[in-house]
């Protein structure tokens, strides 16, 4: 029997063409690994170039970069001994349609390599290439199998590990042939988004093909923001019967060591935190990482007095802290005096800088350039629409001259049903909650107020919504109670149910045709508000891509 293995799982966050900056923390968590005696280090699914890089794939210069990164790792890693690196990186194929300018075949490879002894030793392509939800991997990898390539085992100090990329440990036979090839243990490097459940779905699928194969599995994953996705870390080792032996934190860099021996692996456990806790964090680094790694200095913030904007403001104060965050209340001639209120109060619980600026000189103005116009017709949408933009335009102002990001607090309930003003409240640069139901944010809003002091204000949570836009508005005199309106939303957008379906859950026909209608109707708007954070298997971007000229009504 070769004596035990010690293995470490770089869950490490990365920044999409960044390839001298990730090379040079593969390098670090590698030098780190060595010292601490570790045999075999293993870093996410493409940690060299990020992920997703999209069509930067379809670059030459690109993929030349990503091969010189790679050597570079492997040259300056020649001195740790006995060190085997596995480093997801994109490689052109043989022949690869980038160069030919043919775009009959995809460009390149999704490639995992053995990096050991200064060189590279082995190198395994991704066979199964997933083109669902936010996957859109056969525009850009050719797969393993259809170039001829087979399975990759190479041996690390007598243990025979077999490589697998992502996608394939959801199917059978990429293991299969891993363990026909030698394999006594599988080692999968991932980059898998964050949406809520998915903690709990890779383990139960690793788990089954850790026992379908007979064999243990290791999973490195990757962490932090990218655009609209979050991915959340929680690499995890399974024993071969599918029982959990090791977990990383969610949510944060780690470096998980774990120990193989006599075929059983033992490593640390960390808890997986609670659901509400899960779609905090993964809104916080989504807020982080967009700022950070985009530079922008800090955020902007209409607030108020509403749970929306309230939710905001604490999810963007946990992540880049009050002295990064600056709010503005733009009362106008509707707004409630408790509105005022609790956005004052909010604002100095988190310690913020909070203004107020007064819409009313602005819609005055607007009104009576518009008079002559809009004479003998009543009130309506255009004068709430016009109070809106009128605060739109204020805070893109401010982020102009200031270099904020305005972070704009229209949720999914909202984005689903057009209940929002183009160029108003979703004028912004990034949309937070645009993945999060209505009946969610209360839910966050009360477990946030859970975690100790109470940062939002309780009547916030409890007072009726309202976008206070004319005299004694409620959210619910245009749009059913959003219990009702979210589980519609859910089983239609999310699960893809038809009317005739809903209705025949119990739903009242009226309102299934209610909200179905403003969700098909509502498309354009959704094609031009900022990009926004993805916490479910399906949000409203690269999941939803559906025609905004369309007459299906099913």
């Amino acid at each position: 029997m070769p004596s035990p293995l010690k293995i470490a799982l770089a869950q490490i966050n990365v920044v999409v063409g960044d390839l001298v900056g990730n090379a040079d923390r593969i390098i670090a968590q590698a030098r780190a690994a060595h010292t601490a005696g570790v045999d075999l280090l293993v870093t996410p699914e493409l940690a060299l170039c990020g992920y997703p890089p999209e069509d930067l794939l379809l670059r030459p210069a690109f993929l030349e970069a990503c091969d010189e990164q790679l050597q570079r790792i492997a040259a300056e890693l020649a001195g740790c001994e006995g060190l085997h690196v596995v480093v997801g990186h994109p490689r052109e194929r043989e022949g690869g349609a980038v160069r030919e300018r043919s775009w009959s075949l995809p460009p390149c490879l999704n490639v995992a390599s053995v990096l050991a002894g200064g060189q590279v030793v082995a190198s395994y392509a991704k066979r199964e290439l997933p083109n669902y939800q936010v996957f859109d991997e056969r525009r850009y990898f050719y797969s393993g199998r259809d170039a001829g390539l087979g399975a990759v085992v190479v041996d690390v100090r007598g243990h025979r590990v077999g490589l697998l990329i992502c996608e394939d440990a959801w199917f059978e036979e990429p293991a299969a042939a891993a363990k026909a090839a030698g394999a006594e243990l599988l080692c999968v490097i991932n980059a898998s988004p964050f949406h809520i459940g998915k903690v709990e779905e890779r383990e139960a699928h690793m788990a089954e093909r850790a026992r379908a194969a007979g064999l243990p599995l290791l999973y490195a994953h990757l962490v932090g923001g990218q655009d609209e996705m979050v991915f959340d870390g929680a690499s995890f080792a399974v024993q071969a019967d599918g029982s959990v032996a090791a977990r990383a934190p969610m949510f944060e860099e780690a470096l998980a060591i774990i120990e193989l021996d006599g075929g059983r692996l033992r490593g640390d456990i960390i808890p997986v935190p609670e659901y509400e806790a899960q779609v905090w964090q993964a809104l916080v680094t989504g807020v982080r990482d967009y700022l950070g790694k985009n530079g922008f200095p800090g955020a902007l913030i209409g607030l108020s007095g509403g749970i929306d904007s309230a939710l905001v403001l604490a999810i963007a104060v946990d992540a880049l802290g009050a002295d990064k965050v600056r709010t503005v209340m733009m009362p106008s001639p509707y707004t409630a005096d408790i509105s005022w209120i609790d956005a004052r109060d909010m604002a100095e619980r988190l310690g913020v800088r909070y203004d107020e600026k007064s819409i009313l000189p602005m819609f005055d103005a607007f009104n009576t350039t518009l008079a002559e116009e809009f004479k003998g017709l009543p009130l309506d949408a255009t004068e709430e629409n016009i109070q809106a933009r009128i605060r739109g335009t204020l805070l893109m102002a401010l982020s102009n001259k200031f270099g904020s990001i305005v972070l704009t607090t229209g949720n999914k309930s909202e984005m689903a049903t057009g209940y929002c003003t183009l160029y108003g409240d979703m004028a912004g640069g990034f949309a937070v909650i645009k993945d999060v139901a209505k009946t969610l944010v209360f839910r966050l809003a009360r477990w946030r107020n859970a975690q100790g002091a109470e940062i939002i204000p309780d009547r916030i949570i409890t007072r009726p919504p309202s976008a206070e836009l004319r005299p004694d508005q409620k959210d619910e005199d245009s749009l059913p109670p959003y219990a009702v309106l979210d589980a519609i939303l859910a089983r239609y957008m999310e699960q893809d149910q038809s009317i005739a379906e809903i209705v025949a859950a119990g739903f009242k026909p009226e309102d299934v045709e209610r909200v179905t209608r403003l969700i098909k109707i509502n498309e354009y708007k959704r094609r031009q508000a900022p990009v926004g954070i993805r916490i479910t298997h399906r949000g409203f971007g690269r999941d939803w891509r559906y025609p905004i000229t369309s007459r299906f009504r099913a």
